[in-house]
């Protein structure tokens, strides 16, 4: 079972696009998927139609509530889901100061079922608080989401830093698995550029596959679908069948 943290500390860098969608495709391939929503904006969420958790995984990080409890179907073949809601705001008041708080969920995961999943893909929220500490202590693999865009370089810098600091302190099997560019307008110079530049720095760990701008991905939120359901034939939808193609590659590799 992979365990993968989709994650950047700034904002509109397409990390739920990216875990929804991603699951979706790699539910394609038959292969299971667990994904874990944890922003309290609970975009995931509402994007896969799942129930609202309520206090659920608030309850996990402060009453002991047990993560298995927490997990539902969707409608997306093959892809569960441990549901976000507002809730999760309370988390780094209620774990300030708490020892061991950075642990938490990574001892409910070494509580679930191996074999029932291929994937467990966790989206982060947009910081770096208690909630992403967590993830980035549980998952061996990070998956970096970044727009196409040079101001977004920046952001990646500060992720990499982060990283590194998790791995030194808390997770020494942390690595970054992948770094995906995403809103990608074929149309334009400038984003052609970006992508040379995180190939040209970052060589084997930026994938190959970029995932282009595409009005459908930008639909299909409201209509509860990932890509694949909504538009099976868009540009989107074959981006996302591309990169599960690329992160399942990296099993034989």
């Amino acid at each position: 079972m992979r365990i993968i943290a989709i994650t950047n500390q700034k904002g509109g860098s397409g990390k739920t696009t990216a875990a929804v969608n991603l699951a979706a495709a790699l539910g394609e391939k038959k292969k299971r998927v667990l994904l874990i929503d944890l922003d309290p904006q609970a975009s995931a969420t509402h994007w896969l139609g799942a129930q609202d958790s309520g206090r659920g995984l608030l309850d996990m990080f402060t009453n002991n509530a047990q993560l298995a409890d927490l997990i539902q179907a969707t409608e997306t073949p093959n892809v569960d889901i441990v549901a976000a809601s507002s809730w999760l705001v309370g988390a780094e008041k209620a774990l300030a100061g708490e020892v061991g708080a950075e642990t938490i969920l990574r001892q409910n995961l070494q509580n679930i079922s191996t074999n029932k999943w291929n994937y467990v893909l966790i989206d982060c929220p947009p910081s770096l608080g208690i909630l992403t500490v967590n993830a980035l202590t549980a998952v061996n693999e990070v998956l970096v989401p970044v727009e196409a865009h040079v101001m977004a370089l920046n952001g990646l810098a500060q992720l990499l830093k982060t990283v590194e600091v998790a791995k030194e302190r808390l997770n020494p099997d942390l690595q970054i698995t992948g770094i995906l560019a995403c809103r990608v307008d074929a149309r334009t110079r400038h984003a052609q550029e970006v992508v040379e530049q995180l190939r040209a720095r970052f060589g084997k760990l930026a994938y190959p596959v970029v995932i282009r701008e595409n009005v459908r991905l930008a639909e299909c939120p409201s209509f509860k679908q990932p890509i694949t359901q909504y538009d099976s034939r868009s540009y989107g939808a074959a981006d996302y069948r591309a990169l599960a193609k690329a992160v399942i590659k990296q099993e034989r590799s």
